[in-house]
């Protein structure tokens, strides 16, 4: 049952990731892959790495960017096999990586080229490394924990979720206590601190704006009640009834935290639930991040063959998996239905508007077709997304500028395009020359539309419209603009006099 699920989700996977274009933040990781550096001002360098060396060896394209994503998503199942077979033997095992791949978020990972998955194998790894570790005392077991959570470091600084879990278990179980004597812990900390390094020494070079963005400007740092629908969210995410019997396998290993590998897997698990609630209490609540406690589910999808159950747990485990794998195959087929145009109306008529998702390859379309007349024309969009976008579709070596939208400071891009000097203030450079300005005017909340599209026209000079985008039904409106570089931005204006906002206004749904 487990290797022909495998095959099929695998098989899925490969399919939408070769056909589903971009999200924006996979185009802006691909973008951070062509300059190579020691970390990047949203994250640390291990996600862009990736797709370098991928595009290096395959050549640029959908396939290439997402390769070693599902070769490292289609790992995660079997690292959850290796864990329960160690406790529990062969079948349990099977059962194990069976219940894994049921999860939605787990059964997809890897169609996207995004950081989760590299930091999802890399906890389970560390893992992997600790339960040996307490087992067998070997050293090869220490340094395999320092080895996952140095590769957790260099993927996301959500590493120290593992390490608070980490900390848990050494400090509330007997077994954990225990391990403070032990030369072992200490050579797995070392190695684990060289996967700082590179969060280190990006920061040290730009002012800590990595650390900034992390810890203080995506965060209010205050409660904020909305955030108590998380369990909703989780329960949305992993199908209502499989959430439940997770919460119960989580209660179950924390109170036989006495005994291996309850006490372990447990304390770990347990603080990714917990600790991520408490934290979206007062932590960032606008971006999407129900996506957060995965590790801690597929750990405990390790411990369910092991934990003593009733028949009646045993029935709710199994229909919750089972619907669990019915979610994962209704978000297969909406994905399916987001890679194709005609698919996206479908989805648009139900409610379910893939909207980063689409878009994107029409608007390429109409700039290149632009470019034919004028190939020295300067592209700028208005925003990062839109920006990273057009310059995947281009092919990486034609620079795409950004203005200085909302969007690249409210998702910490800003200070990278400043780096790179592709922000308005590298576009200042080129004072006069003429411009292509690509404007996506769905991209911000309503509220905040008329403001930004509305001072778009004193920070370029607009000559005039060039084409409109109106895509299923003005659900996605990107429009084009021939414009020329401004050395400084002119004085702001009222934005019902800047055509761009009017042609926005007009085009709009009303």
């Amino acid at each position: 049952m487990f290797l022909v699920l495998f095959a099929v989700t695998l098989g899925l996977r490969i399919v939408i990731a070769c056909t589903l274009s971009p999200f924006g933040d996979e185009a802006f990781y691909w973008q951070e892959s062509l300059a190579p550096a020691w970390g990047y001002s949203d994250l640390p360098p291990l996600t862009a790495w990736l797709i370098g060396a991928s595009e290096a060896v395959f050549g640029h394209g959908l396939l290439p960017m997402r390769l070693p994503f599902l070769l490292i998503g289609a790992a995660i199942p079997f690292q959850v096999r290796a864990i329960a077979r160690r406790h529990a033997g062969d079948a349990a095992g099977w059962q194990a990586g069976t219940l894994a791949l049921c999860l939605p978020l787990a059964g997809s990972l890897g169609v996207l080229a995004v950081p989760d998955v590299p930091l999802t194998f890399a906890v389970l790894l560390a893992m992997q490394g600790l339960l040996g570790a307490l087992d067998d005392g070997r050293r090869r077991d220490w340094c395999l924990l320092g080895v996952g959570l140095a590769l957790a470091w260099a993927t996301h600084y959500r590493a120290a979720m593992p390490m608070l879990g980490g900390l848990v278990f050494l400090l509330a179980t007997p077994r954990g206590r225990a391990q403070w004597r032990k030369p072992g812990l200490w050579l797995a900390m070392g190695i684990a601190a060289v996967g700082l390094l590179p969060i280190a020494i990006y920061n040290l070079q730009a002012q800590g704006a990595g650390v900034s963005f992390q810890l203080v400007e995506r965060n209010p740092w205050r409660f904020h009640a909305d955030a108590l629908v998380q369990p909703l969210e989780q329960a949305a995410t992993c199908t209502p009834v499989a959430y439940v019997a997770l919460l119960w396998m989580a209660w179950s290993a924390w109170r036989r935290r006495g005994e291996a590998p309850f006490d372990a897997i447990g304390s770990v698990a347990g603080t990714f639930i917990v600790a991520y609630f408490v934290l979206g209490l007062f932590a960032d609540d606008v971006r999407f991040r129900v996506h957060w406690p995965l590790p801690g589910y597929l750990l405990l999808c390790a411990a369910w063959p092991s934990l003593p159950s009733s028949s009646t747990w045993r029935r709710i485990v199994h229909a919750g998996f089972a619907l669990a794998l019915a979610g994962l195959f209704g978000g297969f087929a909406w994905l399916g239905l987001a890679a194709s145009g005609d698919g996206a109306r479908v989805l648009a008529n139900l409610k379910a508007f893939p909207s980063h998702f689409t878009g994107w390859r029409e608007s390429a379309a109409v700039l290149q077709g632009e470019l034919l007349h004028d190939s020295g024309a300067l592209v700028v969009a208005d925003n990062f997304m839109l920006a990273a976008e057009l310059r995947f579709a281009l092919g990486g070596p034609r620079t795409v500028y950004s203005l200085d939208s909302p969007l690249n400071v409210k998702h910490g891009r800003a200070p990278q395009l400043a780096a790179w000097r592709i922000d308005e203030a590298g576009l200042a450079m080129h004072a006069g020359q003429r411009v292509i300005l690509a404007v996506d005017e769905t991209s911000l909340r309503e509220r905040e539309t008329r403001g930004w599209l509305g001072s778009i026209c004193a920070r370029v000079d607009i000559v005039g419209p060039l084409s409109r985008l109106d895509l299923f039904d003005g659900r996605r409106r990107i429009a084009f603009y021939d414009a020329r570089a401004r050395a400084t931005p002119a004085p702001a204006q009222n934005p019902d006099d800047c055509v761009v906002w009017m042609a926005a206004y007009l085009a709009a749904p009303h």
